[in-house]
């Protein structure tokens, strides 16, 4: 069962449009944060770690994919990257919950942002 997921998964991302790569990844990523700071509140270190280690992989290939040229805010962004991977550092090391509660506050409405973005792009 696992290696059928594995395959559909696979195949849906080789042939997801940018745009919805962008979208899969800030949904996997406020997953990963969410399962941390359910982690975290019960006192799961392991398992929170895990879960932040993941997230920072997600912001690294966000800000390695982000062409800061291509946009206006593209430098801005760059700078929020940079702060979430910080403060997912720190709330990994000093198991710190309202370090990783901000990161929630702060990528829910991004996801929100690219999703609609996506959406927009689709009915051109």
């Amino acid at each position: 069962m696992i290696a059928g997921r594995n395959a559909y998964l696979g195949s849906m991302v080789s042939t997801a449009s940018p745009a919805r790569l962008l979208v899969l990844l800030y949904d996997r990523l406020i997953l990963d944060l969410q399962r941390a700071l359910e982690a975290q509140t019960l006192g799961d270190h392991l398992s929170a770690s895990s879960h932040l280690l993941h997230a920072q992989e997600i912001i690294m290939e966000l800000q390695n994919s982000l062409d800061i040229e291509a946009w206006e805010g593209g430098s801005g962004l760059f700078g929020i990257y940079t702060w979430l991977y910080r403060e997912l550092v720190r709330a990994n090391v000093q198991r710190d919950l309202t370090a990783t509660q901000s990161c929630i506050d702060l990528v829910q409405p991004l996801a929100d942002a690219w999703r609609g973005a996506a959406l927009a792009a689709a009915e051109l």
